[in-house]
């Protein structure tokens, strides 16, 4: 066995209904005073009111941040933590997706005052400590609640990380509830996201792989792959919405520890220059960097693959049932996104080679893959995508 480290949340509670406590644990955890970092769609979906009255109740000053976008710009960031510095705030509370939730911890670490964003893109390069944090998820799949990384557009559509176990929040607070009203393909795209989380940490590279992602890994493939396409098509169904929510949060303390690869380097210049959803250009991308990594990843393919779809253990051989896989995770694509190809997003294939330069800027990434990535590579990946 070899060596590593493994961070984790100081707390977890999963449970239906749990932000009715919230009250309660802010004043445990952060104070009377408080900033929520969020976004438009939470306000419209009714999802925040709620949340507002509670923290009243309980004696909580509760501030509002509700302006985060996907692929959140450096502007949004500043602009937060300017207000959590304004306001005097004892602690954040990142209330959302993937995108609110990296805000409220880079808002919680900028508002200390120790550290200027620029200083601090990269693996451990934070020096200072961060405010009291609380991450309330509201989707099943970025995992952003239990990781140490926040993701920032720059230089319009540049992607870079800030990596640092300050980042993880004293309380991720899982509440399924929260996810009932999450429309069809919002649900297919972040639990898609959910499930590369998992294939990419069981295959990293990374010196940090270890034992403990792993079997999170695949309890977390478990999960999600026997819950995603109900969830789907019962929206309403909250056993569903709950393992969904666990199996994300599992695979998000997964891939936290033992870093995600080149599915991810290869979807944030989708993301970036097209403004697709992350779960999206994951999802496009994940069978086209599996086929392509699996000379190197046959034997944990053919592992992870009856955890998703129990049928396929009946193959016994190694090579067949990880091609299986890929297939089925293909298949899965088309059953529940319709659109797989780049080309339905009104994407060129003359862009492609922009991409595959795009793609390799993301070295923090590629290091993780199995098999090693060039432009060259990158450009085959994404015209087999098109």
């Amino acid at each position: 066995m070899h060596s590593f480290t493994f961070n984790a949340p100081k707390q977890i509670i999963c449970q239906p209904n749990s932000t009715a406590q919230l009250g309660d644990l802010c004043l445990r955890i952060i104070g009377k005073r408080v900033l929520i970092v969020t976004d438009q769609g939470i306000i419209g979906a009714g999802l925040l009111q709620p949340i507002l009255e509670t923290l009243m109740r309980a004696g909580v000053t509760a501030f509002v941040f509700d302006q985060v976008l996907a692929d959140p710009a450096e502007s949004i960031v500043l602009a937060a933590t300017d207000q959590a510095i304004a306001q005097q705030v004892d602690g954040v509370i990142g209330f959302g997706g993937g995108s609110s939730m990296d805000v409220a911890k880079l808002v919680a670490l900028l508002a200390k005052g120790e550290e200027r964003l620029a200083d601090i893109y990269g693996v451990n390069l934070v020096k200072g400590q961060r405010l009291p944090l609380i991450q309330i998820p509201t989707t099943a799949g970025t995992g952003s609640e239990v990781t140490a990384v926040a993701i920032i557009s720059v230089a319009g559509s540049e992607k870079k990380g800030v990596v640092s176990p300050q980042l993880l929040p004293d309380l991720a607070l899982l509440d399924a509830q929260l996810t009932l009203g999450l429309p069809a393909l919002v649900t297919a795209t972040t639990g898609i996201d959910a499930m590369v989380h998992a294939i990419e940490a069981f295959t990293s590279a990374s010196q940090n792989h270890n034992l403990i992602s792993d079997a999170l890994a695949k309890e977390a493939l478990v999960l999600l792959g026997g819950n995603l396409e109900r969830v789907v098509n019962e929206g309403g169904n909250l056993t569903a919405r709950s393992n969904m929510l666990l199996g994300s949060m599992l695979a998000g303390q997964a891939f936290a520890n033992s870093p995600v690869a080149a599915v991810h380097a290869l979807a944030y210049p989708l993301g970036g220059i097209y403004h697709l959803s992350h779960g999206l250009t994951n999802a496009l991308i994940l069978p086209h960097v599996m086929r392509f990594n699996q000379s190197v990843c046959a034997e944990q393919y053919a592992i992870l693959a009856p955890l998703v779809f129990p049928e396929l253990a009946q193959l016994q051989d190694q090579t067949e049932r990880s091609n299986a896989f890929i297939d089925a995770l293909g298949a899965l694509n088309i059953r529940l996104l319709k659109k797989v190809r780049l080309r339905d997003y009104a994407i060129d294939e003359s862009a492609l080679p922009l991409l595959a330069s795009a793609a390799m800027q993301q070295a923090r990434l590629l290091v993780n893959n199995p098999r090693e990535v060039t432009e060259k590579d990158a450009l085959a990946i994404y015209q087999a995508a098109w």
